[in-house]
C-alpha cells in the first residue's frame, strides 16, 4: 500500500496542470515554478546537484509545464555558454528531415542517392539504390560499421547486409542526412534549421564541422526550448512547426523491429528490448528503468541529454562531461532519474525506504563483496556496452561476487528490489 500511495501522490503532482507555458522568443525572461509546488524537498535537490557536479556536469534544467523548476550551472558554465550536443543533436537532424518532407522537398522512402547523387558508397548500383533515407534515420542501412564509424567517404561505406535487416549505431550514414537535407532543399543545413526551427522557437546555436561530424552547439536553454517543442508535438505556442503528424509520431515511436528502443534518431524508454552501439545483441527490458516509461531521449557522448516526458509535461536536459566515454551514456541518465524520483518529500506517515549498496573493494581483482540496505533482490553486472556478464539472486544484506580473474575492465553493478533500482560503477 505504501507504493500505491506514493504513485498516487506522484500522479497528482504531475497531472495537476496540463497547460504549457512558452518563453518569449527573445531575451532571458522565462517563467519559473517553485520546486516546493511539486512537493520537492530542497535537501534532495541539493543531493541531485551534488551528484551532477561530481559527474562534471556543465548545465542542468528541468521544465514542468514549460516553466523552469530547476536550473543549475557548474564548473564555470553560465546561462548563455554554448556547449556541444554530440549525438543528442541527431534529434534535430531527424526533425529537419521531417520538415523537408512536409514541404515536399524529399520523401524518406526514396533512395538516398536521389539526394546524395550516385556512388556515395562503394556498393554496387543495386545495393546503393536499395538504401533509403528511412534506413539512414533508423540506423539500418546495412553499411559496414567495422571501421571508422564517422568516415563519410565512399571508400569507407561498404556493403555488409541488406538494408533493413541489421541495426547498427553507425554515425556516417546519419551524418550524410545533413547532405540529404541540403541536396533536397537547395540550401545549407544551418540556413534551413535557422529559418524553419530556430527563428520560430527562439533557439540559438548552429552546426559546426568537427572532424567528420556536424555537431550542434547551443546554450542549455536552447536545448530546453527544443525539448519543449517536441513535448508539444512540434507546435510552438500555437505556431505549427512540424505539421506532418504521421512523421512526428513515427519519429518518437519504435521505427523497426530490430531495436524497439529506437525511433528516428530518438531513443525510446519503456520498450520490451533495446540495442546499444557497438554490439549486435538485443537486451530485454527498458533501457532506463528509473526513468518514465514514455520518455523519449536524445543521448549524446559525454552525457548530453534532452529528455521529453509527455505523461508528466516534463523536459529534462543535461550538458557536460562524462567519465565512462560511452557513446550513449544511458547509465548516467538513469542515475539522474534515480535522484529525480527521490525529490518528493515524504508525506506524513509514509516511511521512505532507500535502496543503496556499497562494493568493497573497488577497484578489485574480480572478486568483491556487496553490502545492501535491502535483504532480498537481484544483482546484475553489465559491461560498458550494456551486456550482462553476471546475475544472481541475493537473500542477505552481504553478498560475495566473483567475476573471474580475467574480467579486467569497467563494469556497472545493478541492484533491483521491489521495483527499486540502484547502480554503481566498479573497476576490475
Amino acid at each position: 500500500m505504501k507504493k500505491l500511495g506514493f504513485v498516487l501522490i506522484i500522479s497528482q503532482i504531475f497531472y495537476a496542470n496540463s497547460q504549457l507555458y512558452f518563453p518569449p522568443l527573445t531575451g532571458n525572461n522565462w517563467e519559473t515554478m517553485n520546486p516546493s509546488d511539486l512537493g520537492w524537498c530542497q535537501n534532495k535537490i541539493d543531493s541531485l546537484y551534488a551528484y551532477l557536479e561530481s559527474q562534471d556536469t556543465k548545465a542542468f534544467i528541468v521544465l514542468k509545464d514549460g516553466k523552469i523548476v530547476l536550473e543549475q550551472y557548474f564548473n564555470g558554465h553560465a546561462q548563455n555558454t554554448p556547449w556541444y550536443w554530440a549525438s543528442a543533436g541527431k534529434t534535430i537532424t531527424a526533425f529537419m528531415v521531417g520538415i523537408a518532407q512536409q514541404e515536399g522537398f524529399l520523401n524518406i522512402n526514396n533512395a538516398s542517392s536521389d539526394y546524395l547523387g550516385t556512388e556515395w558508397t562503394s556498393c554496387t548500383t543495386a545495393q546503393e539504390n536499395a538504401i533509403t533515407v528511412w534506413h539512414q534515420l533508423t540506423m539500418t542501412t546495412g553499411l559496414d560499421d567495422s571501421g571508422n564509424l564517422g568516415c563519410i567517404l565512399s571508400s569507407c561505406l561498404q556493403f555488409l547486409a541488406n538494408p533493413g535487416t541489421r541495426w547498427s549505431y553507425h554515425n556516417a550514414p546519419y551524418t550524410l542526412l545533413d547532405q540529404v537535407i541540403a541536396g533536397a532543399t537547395g540550401t545549407t543545413l544551418n540556413l534551413y534549421t535557422t529559418e524553419k526551427l530556430k527563428n520560430p522557437t527562439g533557439m540559438t546555436g548552429s552546426f559546426v564541422q568537427v572532424e567528420d561530424n556536424n555537431v550542434f552547439f547551443s546554450s542549455a536553454r536552447s536545448m530546453a526550448r527544443f525539448g519543449l517543442l517536441v513535448l508539444n508535438n512540434g507546435n510552438w505556442n500555437g505556431t505549427p512547426i512540424m505539421t506532418d503528424s504521421d512523421y512526428f509520431a513515427d519519429m518518437i515511436n519504435t521505427s523497426q523491429e530490430l531495436n524497439k528502443g529506437y525511433g528516428y534518431l530518438w531513443w525510446l524508454n519503456g520498450k520490451e528490448n533495446y540495442m546499444l552501439p557497438g554490439v549486435q545483441i538485443t537486451i530485454p527490458g527498458s533501457i532506463m528503468p528509473n526513468a518514465p516509461e514514455d520518455m523519449v531521449s536524445g543521448l549524446g557522448k559525454d552525457g548530453q541529454f534532452v529528455n521529453v516526458v509527455p505523461s508528466q509535461n516534463l523536459v529534462l536536459i543535461r550538458m557536460g562531461e562524462e567519465p565512462s566515454g560511452s557513446l550513449v551514456p544511458f547509465l548516467m541518465n538513469d542515475k539522474i532519474w534515480e535522484y529525480m524520483n527521490a525529490l518528493v518529500c515524504n508525506p506524513a506517515g509514509l516511511e521512505e525506504e532507500q535502496l543503496t549498496f556499497g562494493v568493497f573493494p573497488n577497484p578489485n581483482e574480480g572478486s568483491f563483496t556487496l553490502q545492501s540496505t535491502i535483504e532480498q533482490g537481484h544483482i546484475v553486472v553489465l559491461d560498458l556496452f550494456g551486456r550482462m556478464v553476471y546475475q544472481k539472486r541475493f537473500e542477505n544484506f552481504t553478498t560475495s561476487i566473483d567475476l573471474g580473474k580475467n574480467a579486467s575492465g569497467t563494469y556497472f553493478v545493478r541492484l533491483e528490489s521491489d521495483g527499486k533500482v540502484a547502480i554503481q560503477k566498479i573497476v576490475v
